[in-house]
């Protein structure tokens, strides 16, 4: 499965906030803050994550069917059901 350009860039700025993110987690668990405060920004992170997920599976979906007829075999019905339970 290939990610576009733009789908490739996007996910990486997702990534790139969500490092930033657990980054400040890490900092607030070190500096003993409350752990209602912790949590929240760690759910940030997660879906921050899993948004990253999304898109690049979104975008591999958009690849396959606008290049159905390239040398590599389309993914199955079975692989791309896999692919969104890893995000479930």
């Amino acid at each position: 499965m290939k990610v576009d350009e733009d789908a490739v860039k996007a996910v990486l700025n997702r990534l790139r906030r969500a490092q930033g993110q657990l980054a400040g987690v890490i900092a607030m668990i070190e500096a003993g803050r409350d752990c209602k405060d912790v949590v929240t920004q760690l759910a940030a992170v997660s879906k921050a994550l899993d948004r990253a997920g999304f898109k690049i599976v979104a975008s591999g979906m958009r690849q396959c069917m606008a290049n159905a007829d390239e040398n590599q075999a389309p993914m199955t019905e079975e692989e791309l059901e896999k692919l969104f339970l890893a995000l479930a």
